[in-house]
Parts: structure tokens; C-alpha cells; sequence
């Protein structure tokens, strides 16, 4: 991980230097420029025409990191990595690439250049300066770049000089709030940082933007809401008050529990009352004593009900948008918000409700409420 590395900027007057440079496919070797920006850097290829993208360029370039050591700070012998070196150069800033065919002896060729600022590949005595330094992202900036920037799919973070106090970006398809650090999203995009494309057509149903899925109406299931689901459907494991609750035996994270629900033509389970916590509780710990489960590879004691954590609200709320009225969280919960966004029923808390990582794998409780069941009544 690089402490300093410092966040790459697009500039057009480099851009112009590369396409100078190409200009003159590559046959002056000893190229000189007439600009401001001294101590530039330079990376060049030189391939058939239409073989390579810019893309596929810049790739290879990365590629010859494989061949880098960074302990000793040379490159295996008989290896290039001068390409690598400049590209991952901490203290390069800005960057202007072009590319144009060339034609010689007889063949067509394109050449790439990149021109980097301020430029790498140092040397001391002969050894090379090392392109960045180790640590905690971010821990090496200098006072003037002392911004953050981490995109959501990174796992680091780059030095920038800062232009808002959010340290965060929404991507091509969003727009930062800075008071309140919140993306709000272009139609079609959701996401805490708009990176998820949404194309759903609630045909029978509700669109959720939040979650880019479908809440159907009664009598309709499936990812878009088109199937229409027969009655009667299927026997309850317990009746509350008109409401049907089926114990699933399978395991599965909290978005694919929910979608089986859905399949079914109802939903996960939604608790109201003490009364419903207090029969669910007593169902559930009855079941200890004969727990059979088609995948025993998970934890499966715990039970996904339909609440979750919503950022954009910063509250817990019902899988059709409810904010509870109820709760029933065990002691200390919930204690990991934005991290444990979706709420089980714990069975190490007597199934008092606890946050969790969506992503685990727990049985489920799926509900059919009285409206469903009067459905049922009405088709037979």
C-alpha cells in the first residue's frame, strides 16, 4: 500500500506535448519542448496499428510491476519496469497522453506516449529513488495535499489538494451535498456513491430506488414484478393475528432471502408488537432442539427479518419503507450502523434483534399478511 501516493489530474498542456512528440513517430529520440513545465516524464509503445488500445497500453505498463522489487528498488534482470516506475510515481501529479498511426517500412504501426508531471525515474548513485513509499494510505501526504480522495470500489486512498470537506466523491453519475456529505443520484443510479446502474421496470409493483428493486403488489412476484402468483399457496409454520409466518431451512444472505420471499409472493417478515416478537421468540427456540437445515456450511441459528439500516435516511425502516414503531434490539445493539445494515433475529439474545452484515448467510422468516391470506380465501 503506498502512504504518498497523489491523486492523477488530466492536463491539456501535456496532452498537447504528447501529441507533439507523436507527431513525429517516435524518429527524434532526442525530443525538446518549449514549455513552463520542466522535469516532465515520458512513457512510450510502439505497436502494429489496431492491435492495441491505449487501454491495453497502459495495462502492460502496469504490468511490468511483476518484475519490479520494490525492497531492493531495481527490476529483475534481463526486464523492463522504467514504464511501471513512472506510472506509479507518487509525486507525478498530472498526466497528457495521445497516440497517431505511423507509417514505416512499409507497415502501419501507432504510437502511445504519456507525458507525466512533475516526472519520475530519479536515480542516485545509480539507484533508483524509490517510486513511493509504503504505509496507511494517505499517511504521507504533504501539508499542501492534505485531502484524502477514495473512490467507493478502492481499497486505498490517493493525496489531493482539497476541494471539499467531505473527502469523498459521487462519481460521473451523482452530486455531492457538502453540507451534509450525501450523493444525490441521476435518475437511473443509486448507491451511498451513485455506482449502481438501475434498469428495473416494476411492472406489478413499487420501484425502491434506495435498493434498485421492486416491492410487488399483493399477488405478484419475481425480480420485476410480472409473475402472478396462484392460491392457495402454501401452509403456515404459525398464524399471528391473520398474519402467516413460514420458517425457511435454507440459508441465505438478506438480499437473496428477501428476493425468495418475494418469489413466494410475500415478503420478509416485519414485526409490529411484543406480542409477535414474543410468539416468533418462543417458535424459534422450539425449533432449537431440532434445527435441520439444508445447508449446514453457515450459521443458521439467527433468522433475517425485513428491517434494515438506510444511510440516506440514517435510520433502520421496514422493508416497505416503514420507520419502526417497534423494536425489540438486544443489549448493546445495534452497534455497527453502516456496517451491519440488515437485522436478524439472534438466537444467543433469546431472538432479540441484532445489526448484521448482509452479505452473512441465515435462515429467514418470510410473511404472508392478511391481506395475502384474503386473497387466498378469495380464489378458491
Amino acid at each position: 500500500m503506498a502512504a504518498n501516493m497523489q491523486k492523477m489530474e488530466w492536463n491539456d498542456k501535456l496532452a498537447r506535448l504528447a501529441k507533439d512528440r507523436v507527431a513525429m513517430c517516435g524518429a527524434d529520440p532526442a525530443f525538446q519542448h518549449s514549455s513552463s513545465l520542466t522535469h516532465i516524464g515520458w512513457n512510450k509503445h510502439l505497436s502494429l496499428h489496431g492491435v492495441a488500445s491505449f487501454s491495453d497500453i497502459i495495462d502492460s505498463w502496469f504490468e511490468e510491476g511483476n518484475d519490479f522489487l520494490y525492497l531492493s528498488g531495481r527490476c529483475r534482470e534481463n526486464a523492463t519496469c522504467a514504464h511501471y516506475t513512472q506510472l506509479v510515481w507518487a509525486t507525478s501529479s498530472h498526466v497528457g497522453c495521445a497516440s497517431q498511426p505511423c507509417q514505416t517500412d512499409g507497415e502501419l504501426w501507432e504510437i502511445f506516449v504519456c507525458a507525466y508531471y512533475p516526472g519520475g525515474n530519479w536515480e542516485v548513485n545509480g539507484q533508483l529513488v524509490m517510486p513511493y513509499k509504503t504505509g496507511q494510505y494517505c499517511s504521507l501526504c504533504t501539508s499542501s495535499m492534505s485531502g484524502c480522495f477514495r473512490l467507493w470500489d478502492h481499497v486505498g486512498g490517493l493525496c489531493e489538494i482539497p476541494k471539499n470537506p467531505c473527502r469523498m466523491s459521487c462519481g460521473e453519475h451523482g452530486h455531492l451535498n457538502i453540507s451534509s456529505c450525501k450523493c444525490s443520484c441521476d435518475r437511473g443510479f443509486t448507491g451511498s456513491f451513485c455506482q449502481v446502474r438501475c434498469s428495473v421496470q416494476c411492472v406489478h409493483g413499487r420501484f425502491r430506488e434506495e435498493e434498485c428493486s421492486c416491492l410487488c403488489d399483493v399477488g405478484y412476484s419475481g425480480a420485476d414484478c410480472a409473475e402472478k402468483v396462484p392460491f392457495p399457496f402454501h401452509s403456515c409454520d404459525v398464524m399471528i393475528d391473520g398474519h402467516c409466518f413460514m420458517v425457511s431451512s435454507e440459508a441465505d444472505t438478506y438480499y437473496g432471502a428477501k428476493s425468495h420471499c418475494q418469489t413466494l409472493g410475500g415478503i420478509l417478515a416485519q414485526i409490529h408488537s411484543q406480542k409477535v416478537q414474543d410468539i416468533l421468540a418462543f417458535y424459534l427456540s422450539a425449533l432449537e432442539t431440532s434445527n435441520e437445515v439444508t445447508n449446514t456450511d453457515f450459521e443458521t441459528r439467527n433468522f433475517w427479518i425485513g428491517l434494515t439500516y438506510k444511510p440516506p435516511k440514517d435510520s433502520f425502516r421496514w422493508d416497505t419503507g416503514e420507520i419502526p414503531t417497534f423494536s425489540s434490539f438486544a443489549f448493546g445493539q445495534p452497534d455497527n450502523q453502516g456496517f451491519g445494515n440488515c437485522v436478524e433475529l439472534q438466537a444467543l439474545s433469546a431472538f432479540n434483534w441484532n445489526d448484521q452484515r448482509c452479505k452473512t448467510r441465515n435462515r429467514y422468516i418470510c410473511q404472508h399478511t392478511a391481506e395475502h391470506i384474503a386473497k387466498w380465501d378469495g380464489a378458491r
